[in-house]
């Protein structure tokens, strides 16, 4: 198929294009910054520019992995956000549509689904959240304008029939967690594949089991993230005292975390079930906790990225963003 992908230099769509090419899809990239999967260079709030492509490369399916983020909250105003995570998914849905494809995929995000209450941790338990857990109260502009986006999704699906996935990922930023910096970057990485994170292999790979099997499922929405070990029954233990959960479903973790001068979560606040992704998409992510564990054993390089210095592409191409 003529995919076109948008966001195809960021941290996603870099690792997302040569896999669509490996399986012999021809990927047009656009994005507001150049990179070397990128061919147009522009914004998705910009109507013309996405219909002049659509005829220009005979696009046929759509992963719509380009958006603002939570970080770009500090450099961006509001209405850019409006502008870009649902403007220009609608502008996309409706080309699509005119041009009759069967598919569209769109990456979302779980930090829609994280509402002050549940950012604060007011909970005595973990809060457990699938694809069910509601209801959904976006704490910023982000969440906001992807919950909308979402919903674009949900609403062309039903009045066209175009297949439409839509997958809330979890963390796969290569950069520093902008509001924490207790633990470490990394050791907070590892931590995070308990119950919050996947690699970005693991999302390139879940977007093309999505665009795969979009047709026979209609509209889905899936969160993708590592497969958490635990259960719901574990939820008022993990808040309580993570680090003698973990220990019980990983026996090795404390003494190879002690040896590294890492530290187990003492609590944790919520968990990701991607089950359904797993059930419906037949996809899991290779990279879980037993990954980190087998790695930090053997003396292996850690099995996800971290780059402190990564500048994202909305920085790079702010002017047409928000000029």
């Amino acid at each position: 198929m003529r995919v076109l992908l948008t966001g195809s230099t960021g941290w996603l769509g870099r690792h997302l294009a040569p896999r669509l090419a490996a399986l012999g899809h021809e990927v047009t990239g656009l994005d507001v910054a150049p990179g070397p999967h990128t061919q147009v260079i522009g914004s998705v709030a910009n109507r013309d520019l996405i219909e002049d492509t659509f005829v220009a490369h005979g696009i046929e399916a759509v992963i719509h992995a380009g958006a603002l983020h939570k970080p770009d909250i500090a450099r961006f105003p509001a209405q850019a956000f409006v502008d870009v995570n649902i403007t220009g998914t609608l502008n996309l849905l409706e080309a699509a549509t005119h041009a009759g494809h069967d598919r569209f995929v769109m990456t979302s995000t779980t930090s829609l689904m994280i509402s002050q209450a549940v950012r604060d941790e007011v909970s005595d338990s973990a809060v457990w959240m699938d694809e069910d857990y509601g209801p959904l109260q976006p704490r910023n502009i982000y969440g906001v304008t992807k919950l909308a986006a979402e919903n674009l999704c949900r609403q062309v699906q039903g009045e066209t029939g175009m297949a439409a996935i839509v997958l809330r990922t979890s963390r796969f930023f290569p950069e520093d967690d902008d509001t924490h910096s207790d633990p470490p970057p990394e050791n907070l990485k590892a931590n995070e594949f308990l119950h919050r994170r996947l690699t970005v292999e693991d999302a390139a790979d879940a977007h093309i089991a999505a665009l795969a099997r979009a047709p026979e499922i209609g509209f889905g929405l899936y969160i993708a993230s590592a497969p958490t070990p635990f259960s719901r029954d574990d939820c008022a233990d993990l808040k309580r005292d993570a680090a003698s959960v973990i220990a019980r479903y990983f026996p090795e973790a404390p003494a190879l975390y002690a040896k590294k001068g890492w530290h187990l979560p003492a609590s944790l606040g919520r968990v990701y079930d991607a089950s359904r992704m797993e059930r419906d998409l037949g996809f899991r992510c290779r990279t879980d906790f037993a990954a980190i564990l087998d790695a930090l054993s053997t003396g292996a390089p850690m099995p996800f990225a971290h780059d402190g210095g990564f500048v994202s592409p909305s920085t790079l191409g702010a002017g047409l963003i928000a000029p």
